[in-house]
């Protein structure tokens, strides 16, 4: 490691725009990771990624089945009413078997552990949402140049 490597602090920003069930979980392992390692983190959440941050929604998210490439089961068998829920049914109950927290319980975990969680002013105005209808976890309401100033000098990851 360099000199340079050594002496900064290491940082990263994660942009969560997916609201599937199986969508939000890499932001949020990647992040909790992040802070495992001593890396700063943040999520900045954005169009369907509000979603997993917003109160009425966070306990009941789904999995998408349908235009997924790696679903093996037929599109129009996944675009079926009822699947995303089965399916989401599904992963929920191996994430207990293999004792994950809930999207709600990582959410307070990253919160507690130092990761900022910002949600999207363009976004939360395009789905007509308030601050008032977010978790009490996250940080602020903020723009997209915001974030890039926030995320100043830190690895950058869409997911």
């Amino acid at each position: 490691m360099n000199a340079i490597a050594q002496t900064t602090q290491r940082k990263v920003a994660l942009i969560c725009s997916h609201g599937g069930l199986d969508e939000v979980f890499p932001s949020l392992i990647l992040a909790n990771a992040a802070r495992q390692s001593d890396i700063d983190a943040m999520i900045f959440f954005t169009f369907w990624g509000l979603d997993a941050i917003t109160e009425a929604k966070v306990d009941h998210l789904h999995v998408n089945l349908a235009g997924n490439p790696s679903n093996t089961m037929p599109t129009i068998v996944a675009g079926l009413p009822g699947m995303e829920s089965l399916a989401a049914t599904m992963m929920t109950k191996q994430m207990k078997e293999l004792d994950l927290p809930t999207v709600r319980e990582m959410l307070g975990i990253l919160e507690e552990s130092g990761v900022e969680l910002y949600a999207c002013e363009l976004a939360m105005k395009m789905f007509k949402r308030e601050k008032k209808d977010l978790l009490p976890q996250i940080k602020d309401v903020i723009t997209a140049g915001d974030f890039y100033d926030l995320s100043a000098g830190a690895q950058i990851i869409f997911t």
